[in-house]
């Protein structure tokens, strides 16, 4: 199975939106270099961000997000961002009236649920978590091996957590990466195992 990794881009005091969900510069780094990150032209990064994102994102098989998230960018318009096969997305409320059946996104209530369905949908390739509640839930859970940050030079002060609501200690492993780039810090930690 493959692994399942929490991400987000993040400010350095820790948040991956401000108090009115709005992700303000966090994506900055995004547009800050002049190598193209995708066919679209309109992302693009420094060499060493692109070199460490884009083999990275080629790896990811399904996402994993909250059903705001989901309502908040309108499902995607029904096409997976980032050139990802499917979206499991978490939620108690069944799919949008009118939703596409045959549109690669699945709705779930529960994050084990979401895990177990997104790692069958993935095979061997990366399960990717989208930080913030659904993301904290899972590393609560156990469930998340990897934690990838994208740390952006701001200070929201207050905002939506990049671990959610978690409120207990995990450790992480030292970094296994720590790239510079435009705007923007690449950090990469293994997820500690707790002692059986």
């Amino acid at each position: 199975m493959g692994k399942v990794v929490m991400y987000a881009s993040v400010s350095v005091d820790g948040f991956i939106a401000d108090e009115n969900d709005q992700p303000g510069p966090l994506f900055d780094w995004l547009v800050s270099g002049d190598v193209p990150l995708d066919e679209s032209g309109v992302l693009k990064v420094s060499q060493t961000s692109y070199d460490y994102v884009r083999p990275y994102w080629d790896q990811i098989g399904v996402t994993i997000a909250g059903r705001h998230v989901f309502d908040m960018t309108d499902g995607w318009d029904g096409t997976p961002p980032s050139g990802v096969d499917h979206v499991v997305v978490v939620t108690h409320r069944p799919e949008p009236e009118g939703w596409d059946p045959e549109a690669p996104f699945h709705f779930v209530d529960g994050v084990e649920a979401a895990v177990a369905k997104a790692q069958a949908l993935a095979g061997d390739r990366i399960v990717e978590v989208a930080a913030g509640d659904i993301g904290g839930q899972a590393l609560a859970a156990g469930l998340v091996e990897e934690v990838r940050m994208d740390v952006v030079p701001v200070v929201f002060g207050s905002g939506k957590r990049y671990f959610g609501s978690v409120h207990a200690q995990h450790l992480l492993e030292d970094p296994d990466e720590v790239i510079q780039g435009n705007r923007v810090l690449h950090l990469r930690f293994r997820v500690r195992r707790r002692p059986s």
